[in-house]
Order: C-alpha cells, then structure tokens, then sequence
C-alpha cells in the first residue's frame, strides 16, 4: 500500500522533527491569543466549603477520570517518542486521566514502531485515544486500516485529526481534502468506537462542528488558536523559502479555543466537546470547563515535562490538579458539574 507520496521513513523523521522543535523553537502563537484572558472568575469570599469536599472527578465517553484533564496526543513512531509516550500513560494510570497518542499512520506504514505507541500495557484502565490524519482517508486509509490502529493501541476511541493548513505548508503535505465529510460519515458509521474530530491549533467552529456532527462523529476536540502554531512549526522545517515564508505568514491563523466552545456550545448544548489549543494550567483548565467543555487537554506543557522524566510528569499534573482544586474552592463549587451551572466565569468588558 502507498498511503501518500510520504516515505515510512520520512514519516518517522518528521516525528522526531516534530518533537525537536516543539522543545527548542519558539512555535507559539505571537498575535492570536485563545481568548481566555478575555474571562474571570468572580471570586466568593465565604466559599462555605471544606477543601476535602471538592470533587474534581467527572465522565467522558462512558469512562471515569479522577480530574478532567486529557493529555492530548503528540508522539509516536521513534524511540524517544515512544519513552514519552510511556512516561505519560505511566502517570495518566496513576492519576486515572485520559490520554491521546500521536497519528498511528506511521505504525501501519512501519509496524516496527508500533511498540512506541503500544502504551495500554501500561495503563490499563485509562480513557485512551487513537489518532489518524482525516485525510488520510483519500490516500488509501479506509476501515481496515482505522482497525488495525484501534486494535494495535487498544483504544477506547479513535481520534480524526483535520489539519488543512498544517498539510498546505508541511513539506510533501497531503492536500486533498475534497470528499472527506462523506468518508467520515462512512468510517463512523462502521467503527466500533467512537470517533473524535480534532483540529491541530487552528479551530473548529460552530459551522463545522455541526457537519461533523451530522457526519456521526460523537465528540468534538476544538483544538483552538493561542498556543502551538503547527504553521511555525513547518515552517522550521520548510525545504523552500516559499514553505518558510507561508508558515511565517499563517502563524497567527485560526479560532482562539475560547470563542470555539462558546460557539459550539450554542449550537449543541449536549455534544461531548474537548478544549484543547494553548492551554497551560489550571486555572485555563478551569474557564474552560465553565464555557461548556466536559474535559480539557493540554499537550506543549505534557511534551516538556514528559521529556525531562516522569517526576516531572507527576509533578505538573499535581500542580493541574492544585490549580483546578483553588478555582472550583474560590468560586464555592464544590466539582465539575457545580462549577459548569454556576456562572462564576464572566466576560470582562
């Protein structure tokens, strides 16, 4: 099979590419925020509760998490991918938090790196995520293909990257994305999990959450503008002045993710929604969760932490976890639920 005009190998160097410059580069967004800063909370001096009584625990696609934190899919595919991505579901089984694996193509294509993303071994009864390229659907991709990567990661769910701008700039990028809704609509309809529509860091909005939707994809990770910017990230990669010039360009491109939950949550008030795109502690965890999303991911603090070691790991999730404890204390919520009915978050003017 000849998915792409991509080559196994050049896959797997992107990925180690991918890693390297998300660790020592400056890809986050300069001008385009998420929009957070946009909203606080209105603090109650007299919460009357105890900090024992807060709950952060909560439900997502029928499966329990301890604390509605995602650690959203990065890595895969070469051996320092495959030690961050163990060092995660280490902790994401400690803490009882969902996780997402980096695109699993390159596994299909390379079945010598599957181990890299084989992490249920390791966490067992964790909420887990796999992860394609939608477009990989108009190179070859079809239903056998989305099995073996569900089946060779044990996922409980398979998410659909959409990634338009990031493949217009990526060198060798795949680019055909006409038909796509269609052969989504057919995959859902015949996987036996759930299938997740997420963006990389540049938006979903309303329009298009509600044709996904309609195409029987059961959740929507917004993945919005205000953190990594996928365009910059190519452009370090860039092969051609012209690829360099247009990551430079599109490095501000996007959906803050705050104005893309509201908006969805307008149009679909029940939809299991995840609010991913420049998310970086707690308390952004937090507003998001009072916006409407049900849990929240964060993958650029995660990478960097999993890169150092797995205490690090622990560490920022203990520190999440801290963060997300004091809002929903300082707001006189006592869990997930009390703080999404209580209005505590408000729009500055």
């Amino acid at each position: 099979m000849n998915p792409s005009i991509n080559t196994p190998a050049q896959t797997q160097n992107r990925k180690a590419d991918h890693i390297r410059i998300c660790l020592e580069n400056n890809v986050e967004c300069s001008q385009i925020t998420t929009g957070l800063e946009k909203y606080r909370f209105t603090h109650v001096c007299l919460p009357e509760l105890n900090d024992k009584d807060i709950d952060l625990s909560t439900n997502f696609l029928g499966k329990y998490l301890n604390a509605p934190l995602l650690i959203s899919s990065m890595t895969g595919g070469t051996e320092q991918a495959g030690i961050i991505n163990r060092r995660l579901a280490e902790v994401a089984q400690q803490y009882k938090l969902a996780m997402g694996v980096g695109s699993v193509r390159v596994a299909v294509e390379k079945p010598q790196v599957a181990d890299t993303f084989a992490v249920r071994k390791y966490a067992p009864d964790i909420l887990l995520f796999a992860n394609l390229g939608a477009v990989q659907l108009n190179y070859e991709y079809g239903l056998d293909e989305c099995l073996r990567i569900i089946d060779l990661t044990a996922a409980d769910a398979l998410i659909l990257h959409i990634n338009p701008l990031q493949e217009f700039i990526q060198p060798r990028g795949d680019t055909n994305f006409r038909g796509l809704l269609d052969k989504i609509a057919k995959l859902c309809s015949k996987l036996p999990v759930p299938v997740i529509a997420k963006e990389v860091g540049n938006g979903i909005s309303a329009t298009m959450a509600e044709k996904l939707i309609g195409a029987g994809v059961t959740a929507i990770d917004v993945a919005g503008a205000g953190g990594t910017s996928w365009a910059l990230v190519e452009s370090e990669r860039a092969e051609t002045s012209l690829q360099r010039r247009l990551g430079r360009t599109f490095g501000d491109w996007g959906i803050p993710t705050a104005d893309c939950i509201s908006s969805i949550r307008d149009y679909d008030a029940n939809v299991p929604l995840i609010a991913s795109g420049g998310l970086r502690h707690g308390l952004d965890v937090a507003k998001v969760i009072a916006l409407g999303a049900d849990i929240a991911g964060l993958a650029m603090p995660f990478l960097k932490a999993a890169a150092d070691s797995e205490a690090a790991v622990v560490e920022l999730t203990e520190v999440l976890i801290a963060e997300i404890t004091t809002v929903l204390f300082c707001t006189g919520n006592k869990d997930i639920y009390k703080l999404k009915q209580s209005h505590s978050l408000q729009r500055i003017k």
